[in-house]
């Protein structure tokens, strides 16, 4: 990620860093250009101080210059469009945002053409390992990967249901009218008890007893604030991928266990749930590495009529790459059966992987078996 931003740097200039909320964007900023001067936009002083003398207030905060939680403060944009386009240099400013709809539609109207584009997500299991930190798989489920859980030493339950009623409230607040906070929270926990399922608006809506309207406006509504992102299915047909209801997970996994009210690694090494946990943490690790790298998600999965179903396919080239993700930490050749067939049946498919709870194991029949701690380069061969 560190060279993705450094790259842009020199191309653009601005670059914007988007992502959840302690996912680590102003950390990773602040640690590339330790001598820019920096300002955060939720500081209300500064946001006001903005408002009242935006002039007098770029004057105070020249280039380079990061600036922090901009979605609050979006006309800013337009006043650094001014500057960007009088001065004609490249990497001038970083900017940094948590709520994807209002930053989105802030550069569209004063960026475009001006900023490359960051997404950060919360540490991968590939950072971690870098840094010496590689966890059980029922450890790693329930720790997540926030990085105020490992660079404190913080109890993951707590850190969750802190950030779910902070930050996750806050901005729901502000993007929509939420009138029944309940409700909202019950349908968080239902998403987080059908993570890794296809989405059904009507089922969910009967269940929490308001509109298939309301659950799609939430929905979009986490989407817009990274807490969960979507998962569509493949087709040769890429115009039809994007009609057919998505898959929902959850961008931290340790948000997961947090709602489900699983208090430790070791029950939740017992829950039911651990399968769809478990395929949570794959896909997402699938989606940092291809963010980390600079390059689209390029992520579905498959499913066709009767059934037969593929959790991961990453499409490189308009080829697949099909995966299948199993929580066991015991081979079985039933763990690849469905992979096999799906080679058989797609002759231009890309080599498969298995993702699973054990032990790297090489190729067995072509297909290539890691550790779901190991297949980063898998997703980034392209």
């Amino acid at each position: 990620m560190s060279a993705h931003v450094q790259k842009l740097m020199g191309m653009y200039p601005i670059v914007t860093i988007a992502g959840p909320r302690q996912s680590g964007k102003t950390t990773l900023a602040r640690h590339l250009y330790p001598d820019f001067d920096y300002v955060s936009m939720e500081d209300f002083r500064e946001s006001q101080y903005f408002r009242e003398d935006p002039t007098h207030f770029l004057q105070q905060h020249k280039a380079p210059c990061i600036f922090d939680e901009v979605q609050n403060t979006p006309e800013l944009l337009s006043y650094l469009q001014g500057i960007v386009d009088e001065q004609k240099q490249t990497g001038m400013y970083i900017i940094t945002g948590s709520r994807q709809m209002e930053l989105q539609q802030a550069i569209t109207q004063s960026l475009a053409g001006r900023t490359g584009i960051v997404d950060l997500l919360p540490l991968s299991l590939h950072e971690l390992a870098m840094a010496g930190i590689k966890e059980d798989r029922d450890t790693a489920l329930f720790r997540g990967c926030m990085p105020r859980v490992y660079e404190h030493g913080l109890e993951p339950g707590q850190v969750y249901s802190d950030y779910l009623r902070t930050y996750v409230e806050r901005d729901v607040r502000q993007l929509i009218n939420l009138r029944n906070l309940q409700a909202f929270e019950l349908f968080l926990k239902l998403l987080a008890s059908r993570v890794g399922q296809v989405l059904n608006l009507a089922t969910l809506a009967t269940d929490i007893g308001v509109s298939a309207s309301t659950i799609r406006e939430w929905v979009s509504v986490l989407e817009a604030s990274y807490i969960v992102f979507t998962l569509y299915p493949y087709y040769n047909n890429y115009g039809k991928r994007l009609t057919k209801s998505p898959k929902i997970y959850f961008t931290e996994p340790g948000l997961i266990p947090c709602l489900l009210g699983i208090e430790s690694p070791e029950q939740l090494g017992r829950d039911p749930l651990l399968g769809n946990i478990f395929e949570n943490m794959v896909v997402v690790e699938a989606l940092k590495t291809r963010f980390n790298a600079g390059k689209r998600a390029n992520l579905y999965f498959f499913r066709d009529t009767k059934g037969f179903e593929i959790d991961l396919i990453l499409d490189e080239a308009r080829r697949p790459r099909p995966i299948e993700i199993k929580s066991g930490m015991t081979f079985t050749p039933a763990m690849v059966k469905n992979l096999e067939q799906f080679t058989a049946r797609v002759p231009d498919a890309l080599p498969a992987a298995l993702i699973y709870g054990g032990k790297d194991m090489g190729l067995f029949h072509e297909v290539q078996v890691h550790n779901f701690a190991n297949y980063h380069n898998i997703i980034n061969s392209q």
